[in-house]
């Protein structure tokens, strides 16, 4: 233990001289990382952490789209970025079962526990069996539509009614997060938190939330013996990640004795058929004998619960985030998805707004083709990280083996000119469009979005319909104009947020 405190304290020091050294030198360096004695090209991460998707991105179009970045050379921590779709084809399908996510990844993420993002083999395989056939119940996307309106009526449109009215300031980052966080826990477990509302109430667990997602992106690119060292003295992020794992157990523990208790006492047939349809209803029922790999059924029930709202709230708020950015700085794609709602679902302009049904979203190409732009340039997961099993060599030509980590790059991907053309930075949706006018096939290993192979999100269906209804209801109500001067950064975490959120005004289109 001793020695193992004093290698921290080493590391530390050498670092801040490395970090101080690298200060001085930044006017004549390029974007390449030096590679220090001892620390490799850890301090370049670090340095540019506050703009890493970025700095990646530059690093991968200067090397071929895959570059090795060397770790410490006591932590055997290399890390392979690659935006290359051979190799993103190759390790997501072709040779899958050689890349797991790893032991390493969920060490790392271990707030997820034995919920399907965190675990590999059987386990991931009951996982995705059970939760494809729950999503793929006829009801379930009813349901989720269902859902979505009515938190549009009572709680999004309300909302901006009244900021609007004030021509108040606001964060429409915030806005979703509360939205996508309402919904999903209403989803899953039928229980509405209630954190959108007018008045916008401080919800712990929902601001618990983001400041894990940062901690979680720490963990990921520094050594892992330096946030064990904060995790163990509860210091900075990690102290953060420690509390949104204690109200995660307050809050999921006590809605699953609350369902047990329902479904001991005596309620109506009618309740039981609605909820019947909820995911958790489901999972209990799927998963009775279940333990996971810490012999404790109901953690392996929570885990499973917490992994879906995860997923459920940061996705869709953080692309409708980037979209309404987009949108903001592009007015004639606004436009064009204005005028695609009044002649394909037959809305006048100044007609009430009303519900949009299942197949009349479909209509709607131009829109989709503009929500798949926004998740193209800023994916909400922009990195997916690997762990080969054994040694391999990919179709770059890159050797890795089990010390190896390997960071598929989404962010990149979406900016390589190989790809996307040489307009590949410019927002456009009619690159989506077919001749015909629906929506062009792109394949999943270049469009890496919702991944590719095995593990690709099965959640692409319900995201995309909620994240429709929700764009198209803003867009036909109001104008949304970005606040003047509004730093626009993105924050270092594992979910691709804005720093500072996006403070925005609001102009009604049409009178009540």
């Amino acid at each position: 233990m001793a020695f193992l405190q004093y290698c921290d304290t080493i590391f530390s020091l050498t670092c801040l001289i490395s970090l101080f050294v690298y200060y001085i030198l930044r006017s004549r360096r390029s974007s390449m990382p030096t590679n220090w004695p001892l620390l490799g090209m850890t301090p370049a991460l670090l340095w540019n952490s506050h703009r890493f998707n970025d700095y990646i991105t530059s690093i991968l179009k200067q090397n071929g789209s895959t570059f090795i970045c060397k770790g410490p050379w006591f932590v055997n921590m290399d890390i392979l970025f690659t935006s290359d779709p051979a190799n993103y084809l190759y390790i997501s399908t072709t040779n899958f079962h050689n890349y797991p996510k790893g032991p390493e990844f969920r060490e790392t993420f271990d707030i997820l526990g034995d919920g399907i993002f965190g675990c590999d083999s059987k386990m991931w395989e009951l996982h995705r069996k059970t939760t494809m056939s729950l999503f793929n119940r006829p009801d379930f996307l009813n349901m989720v539509e269902q859902t979505t309106w009515n938190h549009m009526e009572e709680k999004l449109l309300p909302v901006l009614e009244v900021m609007s009215e004030r021509r108040s300031k606001m964060d429409l980052q915030d806005i979703f997060q509360r939205l996508t966080f309402d919904s999903i826990f209403s989803l899953v477990v039928d229980y509405d938190p209630k954190t959108l509302s007018v008045d916008l109430p401080h919800n712990k667990f929902e601001v618990a939330f983001t400041k894990s997602e940062e901690a979680l992106f720490v963990r990921s690119v520094v050594p892992k013996c330096c946030w064990k060292l904060l995790k163990r003295f509860q210091l900075g992020n990690e102290k953060h990640l420690s509390d949104a794992l204690k109200l995660s157990d307050e809050i999921i523990y006590k809605l699953l004795n609350e369902k047990k208790e329902r479904q001991i006492e005596a309620y109506d047939i009618e309740r039981e058929q609605q909820e019947d349809l909820r995911l958790l209803t489901g999972f209990m029922r799927e998963y009775n004998d279940q333990t996971g790999s810490f012999d404790d059924h109901d953690k392996f029930i929570k885990d499973t619960i917490l992994s879906l709202v995860f997923a459920g709230r940061d996705s869709t708020s953080a692309t409708l985030t980037w979209f309404f950015y987009l949108l903001a700085k592009n007015p004639i794609a606004n436009g064009k998805i204005c005028e695609e709602i009044h002649t394909k679902l037959g809305i006048k302009k100044g007609e009430k707004w009303r519900k949009i049904g299942l197949e009349e979203l479909q209509k709607l190409a131009y829109l989709q083709g503009a929500l798949c732009e926004a998740l193209r340039l800023f994916p909400a997961v922009p990195v997916n990280p690997k762990a080969p099993v054994d040694l391999d060599t990919l179709p770059s030509g890159h050797q890795v083996d089990k010390n190896t980590k390997i960071f598929l790059h989404s962010y990149a991907m979406g900016r390589m000119e190989m790809i996307w053309g040489q307009d590949c930075l410019e927002f456009k949706p009619e690159r989506w469009l077919s001749e015909q006018g629906g929506i062009k096939h792109v394949p999943s290993h270049k469009f890496t979005t919702f991944h590719t192979g095995p593990r690709t999100c099965i959640g692409k269906k319900f995201a995309l319909t909620q994240m429709k209804i929700v764009a198209a209801t803003v867009i036909y109500n109001y104008d949304v104009e970005v606040v003047d001067g509004h730093p626009i950064m993105q924050n270092p975490s594992v979910i691709l947020q804005m720093k500072y959120g996006l403070m925005v005004k609001l102009t009604k289109k049409y009178a009540a």
